[in-house]
């Protein structure tokens, strides 16, 4: 991890040929002896309110394969609307009230506003911090910009 530290580093040459990560999941799996491989998804971001998230995780295949993917449809569905997904990027922006967010413009009522909230909230997207303040909780940042770029060629 040493080329990630310091705030000079270079930026990593991310999708050109550079594995750097890929070895280092090859070698856990190796010493956890998972034959069938296993996946990673990490990140180091900075949003542009300046607030700084590093995470990481990840998860044998045999086990991917024995948990319920249908549990997962209330996350994906949360997902699966412009306007939610809109509303996650101006959240993470720091346009945290549903006051703020009824202010731009093609996003809906303040009614549907609401209800969009309340499905990201139901699926774990956002959380409620007091006084009408969202948030994108810090375990679902890096989560979620990673469903981002997989889902976006």
């Amino acid at each position: 991890m040493a080329a990630l530290e310091g705030e000079d580093r270079p930026t990593p040459a991310v999708g050109r040929g550079d594995f750097w990560a890929l070895e280092g999941l090859k070698a856990q799996l190796a010493e956890l002896r998972a034959e069938d491989g296993g996946v990673l998804y990490t990140g180091a971001v900075r949003l542009p309110t300046g607030q700084r998230y590093e995470w990481q995780t990840g998860q044998v295949t045999d086990r991917l394969f024995e948990d319920d993917w249908a549990a997962a449809a209330d996350s994906f569905a949360a997902l699966g609307h412009a306007v939610r997904l809109r509303l996650l990027r101006e959240i993470l922006g720091g346009r945290r009230t549903a006051a703020d967010l009824a202010a731009l413009d093609d996003i809906g009522t303040t009614g549907q506003i609401y209800h969009h909230l309340r499905q990201l909230t139901a699926a774990g997207w956002l959380e409620t911090t007091g006084r009408g303040r969202h948030e994108v909780p810090a375990g679902r940042v890096v989560p979620l910009l990673v469903a981002l770029h997989a889902a976006c060629p």
